[in-house]
């Protein structure tokens, strides 16, 4: 049985009526999502969202660097929020916790791969059916993006907060990519064929982000950023 015969058969004995009011109460379940996570952000405070590959593994270097910035991170007074699953965000999580800080987890629930790490503060992890009720978390609550190497989800958080940042539906904030040997590939092809050969991005654009390769540099911009911000009346 394909994909779409499963569909059929799941809704052959309801109405077209039955499965519009099924869709509808779908509505106040996202709204209790929304309305859950409003509540209990906004007592979060100033914070930084640290993303990366749910699949690091603790030997990995990368995991290592963001332990590191979760701590300093914490050390000047942010709070860190994860996606709450292991690989990178245990290793943020982990590192505020260590620096006696606010570490935050807005997990997923998924079949596989995402339970919560153990490095969260118990009355800050959050979770989530709908990845865009999720996004919106991220989106609205975080002072910036620290991004290490990722997959699809990874990606799908950085170029979501791009977009509205460039399109001006969001207010900028910072966004660190750490890791140039990772990143320096897909960097190059946006700016050889996304701009240069086909138009689709303007060279302003790639002021939207900066690339790092240490801990200590991706807090140093997050927080130049905010000093800036506190200073200048144009941001």
């Amino acid at each position: 049985m394909n994909d779409v015969d499963m569909i059929r058969d799941a809704f052959k004995h309801k109405s077209w009526n039955e499965i519009k009011t099924e869709n509808s109460w779908q509505i106040f379940k996202v709204m209790a999502e929304f309305v859950e996570g409003f509540e209990q952000m906004t007592r979060m405070g100033p914070s930084v969202a640290v993303f990366g590959s749910a699949r690091t593994q603790p030997e990995s270097p990368f995991y290592v660097i963001a332990e590191e910035i979760g701590y300093r991170l914490t050390q000047l007074g942010y709070g860190v929020i994860t996606g709450g699953g292991p690989g990178i965000m245990e290793a943020a999580n982990k590192g505020a916790q260590r620096g006696n800080g606010k570490s935050i987890g807005i997990n997923i629930t998924l079949p596989h791969e995402q339970s919560a790490n153990p490095y969260i503060d118990p009355d800050k992890l959050i979770s989530f059916d709908y990845f865009f009720v999720r996004k919106t978390m991220f989106m609205r609550y975080s002072q910036g993006f620290i991004v290490l190497p990722g997959g699809f989800g990874t990606f799908d958080e950085l170029f979501e907060a791009l977009t509205l940042i460039q399109t001006g539906k969001i207010g900028r904030f910072p966004i660190v990519l750490v890791g140039g040997q990772f990143w320096m590939g897909l960097i190059k092809w946006i700016k050889e064929v996304m701009h240069a050969q086909e138009h689709n991005v303007s060279i302003t654009d790639f002021d939207l982000f900066h690339i790092v390769d240490t801990a200590a540099d991706a807090v140093k911009l997050i927080d130049e950023f905010y000093g800036q911000y506190l200073l200048s009346p144009n941001f």
